[in-house]
């Protein structure tokens, strides 16, 4: 079968490697619909020692992290309920080194990096979906053991802080979404979330009140850079920042030092493998149940920008859309 992998230089070739035919025990095959090109697939590629760490290829160094398809047969140990049901896959969710990754016609990878989708919706819509949705999840699982109560995101307008407006609405977890246009801010309220903050000049006062008043001393932060060295004298005390992604790109962040103690502020990392929710089993496999109730939300639906095929696979890599619409390789 055609397969995209990663070649010693870091780079996406077509190749041509066997067909998984029989799944191994606590594994299923899925035949792959499509599969969303997420940011991190090129990020980990542009960081190769990151990308060793965080990701186990599996066979043949098939590429990709996010897909959704139709399990076509499971092994010995998987719950009979995913037996023939179409899937959003997180490949990252659970490693063996018999799994063949989702970039490619037929993927063979553990149960517990599957979430089973209902039959009514198309399983092309959740091809990038189940990475934002469990990150969002394992998120608002950790803040709360910490004894926050609201939580502010800085990628407002992404696919996860998406899945955090409805997680957290869910919980009735107070949350504050940071975004850059006026555009973002009226796409969320159609979506019903309530505190939407458009990034512009002055916006930090408005921030400072608001965060104050709801007590959102949580801060999930995607975007680093200029946008979390302005928040930061803003944020209530006792906050504590979890550094997600880097949207910001190169620029550094600057935070006084008499900030960090007047306000009691620390940063830490927020890493889905390191979660409590990813790394203990049996709360995982929780997690992907209680998930799969609200999957159908549509704003946990992944935003499709452009459909290509895997020869294109450098075009598809090379796809960028304004509004975060993703390119996606089908099948």
């Amino acid at each position: 079968m055609k397969a995209i992998c990663v070649t010693p230089d870091r780079e996406l070739a077509v190749r041509d490697i066997p067909t998984p035919n029989t799944p191994a025990p606590g594994h299923v095959l899925i035949d792959m619909d499509a599969c969303a090109i997420n940011h991190g697939d090129k990020a980990f590629l542009r960081m190769p020692t990151v990308a060793g760490n965080a990701l186990s290829l599996g066979q043949y160094d098939v590429w990709g992290a996010s897909g959704a398809g139709h399990v076509i047969a499971v092994g010995a140990g998987v719950p009979v309920e995913y037996t023939g049901k179409q899937v959003a896959v997180y490949r990252s969710l659970d490693r063996s080194p018999e799994s063949v990754g989702l970039w490619c016609e037929r993927a063979h990878v553990p149960y517990t990096t599957c979430l089973i989708l209902p039959d009514h919706v198309h399983t092309r819509d959740y091809c990038g979906s189940l990475v934002n949705v469990m990150t969002a999840y394992a998120f608002l699982e950790e803040i709360s053991n910490a004894g926050h109560n609201g939580v502010i995101v800085t990628a407002g307008n992404s696919a996860t802080g998406h899945a955090l407006a409805s997680l957290a609405r869910s919980r009735n977890i107070p949350a504050i979404f940071l975004v850059r246009t006026a555009a973002a801010r009226d796409a969320l309220s159609r979506w019903g979330v309530e505190h939407v903050i458009v990034a512009t000049e002055g916006f930090t006062d408005a921030l400072g009140v608001l965060s104050t008043e709801l007590g959102a001393t949580a801060v999930f932060d995607g975007v680093g850079g200029d946008l979390l060295t302005s928040i930061a004298p803003s944020l209530p005390m006792n906050s504590t920042i979890y550094c997600y992604g880097f949207l910001g790109g190169a620029a550094p962040v600057s935070i006084q030092s008499v900030l960090v103690m007047m306000k009691n502020l620390s940063m830490k990392r927020f890493s889905n493998f390191e979660s409590r929710t990813v790394k203990e089993q049996a709360k995982l496999i929780a997690a992907l149940k209680t998930l799969e109730g609200v999957i159908d939300d549509p704003m946990f639906m992944t935003q499709i920008g452009k459909e290509f095929r895997r020869d294109q696979i450098e075009l598809a890599m090379a796809y960028e859309s304004a509004d975060g619409s993703k390119a996606v390789v089908v099948t």
